[in-house]
């Protein structure tokens, strides 16, 4: 009898963390892999987004997959999530609810049901009554209306109702503030539209929409520490897999928060992650997740109060070989197997590295582009830190303009590493900065 043949995944709009994962599978002949979409945020394809049409494509890849696949999956957080969940809902494949998605990513949404759900953990704020393309976005006294109508005070915490990453996400500190940063070139403003146009036009198919998704979210700016609680449903069931920690570059640059880092397992007191635990299984159970992983990103405020930031549809990509190392535990291999169908047990465990796991974050702040590693040095990584893992990132030209003026920063490289420990991780970390891009590139926790 010969071997049945491997599972057809469509995977949509793919990302760079996934890509080692879906490539094994393929090469062991475990998977057969179709792919659709590109890159939304490189220069080479931004132009595809004025002319993109989501519900067409939506149509179109349903007219040529149907019958031809076993699973639709992305990791998108653009628009591919609600695209695969539309997708799989229309073709009677596994995937979650698109309403979930929606609720999750159109932030408007998700405040207000968390507001009705878990209203300890929900952070006050109100969307500007105008676009990013509206001219009043960029003029002090009608933003100051606005603000003084909603009932709202400066400083406020800043950020796009359905945001790409965290562009123009900071603190400002009044109207005045606020008008300057959104004086961005046609270019830009007409780019972060695009990008966010075609969830929006999946989304107002799904659901009624409060308002249109480049507005812009005004909410009371929070301190404290700031975490990730990763996670599950199946078979309706909310599982947390667990808590990363994160850590910035020193105080707010330019009003913005800056990821430097992140480590795992979390190093919060067990009383503290057992409130942040609680916290994202309520928030996952309020938006009505049915299917798939799931990310939450959390404030715990130094009065100890617990509130949710965002929630992602998806896998945090850039956390998967801190769960793979510290746990053991397959998270693309978690999200392929329930894309297609399968229970999370089906999906083996993976020999541990280490006890502590950290992905660095190295970024620049003058406008420059990052330093290069020589030849020397990746091959002193591969051999001293054969698991390690490295991205690469530099811009050049108008990319990294374009970086700079959106995040006020430029992240140009990322380095997943494991250890025994965190004082073994941390003396790790600082030797492969240091080897890598030079003395002092990376603040550590």
């Amino acid at each position: 009898m010969s071997n049945p043949s491997p599972p057809r995944l469509l995977v949509l709009f793919q990302g760079n963390w996934e890509d080692e994962a879906l490539q094994r599978r393929v090469r062991s002949g475990e998977l057969r892999l179709e792919r659709e979409g590109f890159e939304i945020l490189s220069l080479r394809h931004a132009h595809r987004l004025f002319h993109f049409d989501a519900r067409r494509f939506a149509e179109r890849m349903c007219a040529t997959y149907r019958s031809r696949i076993d699973g639709v999956w992305s990791n998108d957080d653009g628009f591919g999530c609600l695209l695969a969940a539309v997708m799989a809902e229309r073709l009677g494949l596994p995937g979650n609810d698109p309403r979930a998605v929606v609720r999750c990513q159109h932030k408007v949404l998700l405040r207000d049901v968390l507001a009705a759900a878990v209203p300890q953990a929900t952070v006050a704020a109100t969307a500007l009554p105008f676009s990013l393309m509206d001219r009043r976005s960029r003029d002090a006294a009608a933003i100051e209306t606005a603000v003084a109508a909603a009932g709202r005070r400066w400083p406020l915490f800043c950020k796009p109702v359905k945001g790409v990453f965290s562009a123009l996400a900071r603190v400002v500190r009044d109207a005045g503030e606020l008008a300057a940063q959104h004086r961005l070139s046609w270019w830009d403003r007409a780019t972060l539209r695009g990008s966010t146009r075609p969830f929006e036009q999946l989304a107002a198919d799904v659901m009624p929409l409060p308002c249109s998704v480049d507005r812009l979210l005004l909410e009371e700016p929070m301190t404290g520490m700031q975490v990730n609680v990763d996670g599950f449903v199946e078979n309706g069931a909310v599982h947390v897999l667990g808590i990363v920690d994160e850590w910035m570059y020193g105080d707010e640059v330019a009003g913005a928060r800056h990821f430097a880092g992140f480590t795992y397992p979390s190093r919060l007191p067990v009383a503290v992650q057992q409130r942040v635990r609680a916290t994202a299984e309520a928030a996952i159970r309020a938006v009505g997740a049915t299917r798939g992983q799931w990310n939450v990103e959390l404030f715990v405020g130094e009065d100890g109060a617990v509130r949710v930031i965002e929630i992602n549809p998806r896998a945090a990509g850039q956390f998967t070989t801190l769960y793979r190392d510290v746990d053991g535990l397959d998270v693309d291999g978690m999200a392929i197997a329930e894309a297609l169908g399968r229970g999370i047990a089906s999906v083996p465990r993976i020999a541990r590295a280490g006890g502590a796991a950290a992905s660095f974050v190295f970024r620049r702040f003058d406008g420059r582009t990052g330093p290069v590693p020589d030849a020397a040095a990746l091959r002193w990584l591969k051999e001293r830190h054969p698991r390690a893992r490295l991205w690469l990132e530099h811009g050049a030209g108008r990319a990294l303009r374009r970086e700079y003026r959106w995040y006020g920063s430029h992240r140009y490289a990322v380095v997943n590493h494991a250890a025994a420990d965190f004082e073994e991780l941390f003396r790790d970390g600082a030797e492969i900065g240091r080897r890598l891009f030079g003395a002092g590139a990376l603040p550590l926790a």
